[in-house]
């Protein structure tokens, strides 16, 4: 091979190699397809079939979708077959950067466990006994209360509850 060529030819090995995509990837190319496509969370999800707190939840990375709900979501936000793939894998879940929320409205909810936990805790455990409220068998709901004060945010999150049990 002349060095032209030798060269030539290792500009296109180096072309045809591309980083795999990883599930961040993923979160970013949905976010920006949603702001191209000036699309909202509630209209993506009924494409896809589910509720817009579990759609949102999903796209950004903290549930598995299946094959039909991954397709459905990336043809509506034109997502390569790789995020689409990515998109149907059991994701590691967590998505905070720190282990102490920065984001002012993340940390509001962080500041709620922190302030009440102790009460849900005591609550939870006089209504039903010694064990938690599952996040895995749950529910939430997310809407607007109008308030002449202020539009209020209303969270209706319902577990599972799970009873410890002796062994």
């Amino acid at each position: 091979m002349k060095p032209s060529n030798k060269t030539e030819a290792m500009y296109f090995a180096a072309a045809s190699y591309t980083k795999p995509v990883s599930r961040s990837d993923v979160t970013e190319m949905v976010v920006m397809a949603k702001l191209k496509k000036d699309l909202s969370w509630a209209k993506i999800a009924k494409k896809v079939g589910q509720s817009k707190e579990w759609t949102t939840a999903a796209l950004l990375g903290q549930m598995q979708m299946t094959r039909e709900q991954a397709d459905k979501a990336g043809k509506l936000l034109g997502l390569p077959p790789d995020a689409v793939l990515l998109l149907q894998q059991v994701p590691y879940k967590g998505s905070l950067p720190t282990a102490v929320p920065t984001d002012p409205l993340i940390y509001r909810f962080y500041e709620l466990v922190s302030v009440y936990g102790t009460t849900f805790k005591e609550l939870i455990h006089e209504e039903f006994g010694d064990g938690i409220m599952s996040a895995i068998d749950f529910r939430m709901d997310l809407t607007r209360e109008p308030d002449p004060k202020g539009d209020r945010v209303k969270i209706v999150m319902s577990g599972k509850y799970l009873q410890y049990k002796t062994y």
